[in-house]
């Protein structure tokens, strides 16, 4: 049995989800694909953002990031490592903590230092750390619930010049956008003051949250008409 643990780092769901899923998506799911889903369950919990319904927000907001795991596994990317090395426990633009992008004005990206005894260690961990970036009391859950959707446009944006060119810069920029939408989705559960670490253990306590199975058995129609 996979299950994911109330302490789980970033790497050991990202190694979850592949144990899982890692088959099925290879069968029946393309990086466009992927894509897809992650935009199509974000939507979802946006609009449970809209309707004040937080159960349904944190449900697809989660399963979006699945995607994004699936989507990272597929590029061979560590996205814990990533996240890192673009949020040291600072803002990846000031290189602030707390960011102070208003404040200052800043209007060009500064070097952020990285402090390796800062790090984190578990997801809970990474998202506190979020919040002491950019504390949840700054901005509205609509806020930020609009700055995930702007992030996954542009994580599609540099995913579209990458498959237009397969280009060696065009492939770094995916773990970068990568991890920014990593930031947004631990800003919206600060927002909403629930930890991702633990929903995710409800969601994933036996295996794949639908079938049940390791590996995941679920055909590509229960995927695609999935109702959430």
């Amino acid at each position: 049995m996979a299950q994911v643990k109330k302490n789980t780092t970033i790497k050991g769901y990202q190694d979850f989800i592949q144990r899982v899923y890692g088959e099925n998506n290879n069968r029946s799911f393309g990086r466009r694909d992927m894509l897809i889903n992650i935009e199509r369950f974000a939507t979802r919990g946006l609009k449970g953002i809209r309707k004040q319904d937080t159960k349904k927000a944190k449900f697809n907001l989660l399963i979006s990031f699945s995607w994004l795991m699936s989507l990272m596994n597929r590029f061979n990317v560590d996205l814990e490592n990533e996240v890192w090395k673009r949020f040291p426990y600072l803002c990846s633009y000031c290189a602030s903590c707390p960011c102070s992008c208003k404040a200052k004005k800043v209007k060009s990206r500064q070097k952020v230092l990285v402090n390796e005894k800062k790090r984190p260690k578990t997801l809970e961990e990474f998202q506190n750390m979020f919040a002491r970036i950019y504390p949840p009391g700054t901005r509205s859950l609509e806020h930020a619930g609009i700055h995930l959707a702007e992030e996954i446009g542009e994580l599609a944006e540099v995913l579209l010049a990458y498959r237009g060119g397969h280009k060696e810069e065009d492939l770094k920029n995916i773990p970068l956008e990568s991890s920014d939408v990593f930031s947004c989705f631990a800003g919206i559960f600060n927002s909403i003051g629930e930890s991702m670490a633990k929903e995710l253990f409800v969601i994933f306590s036996n295996n794949c949250h639908i079938c049940k199975k390791i590996p995941c058995v679920c055909s590509f129609k229960t995927i695609t008409e999935f109702k959430s």
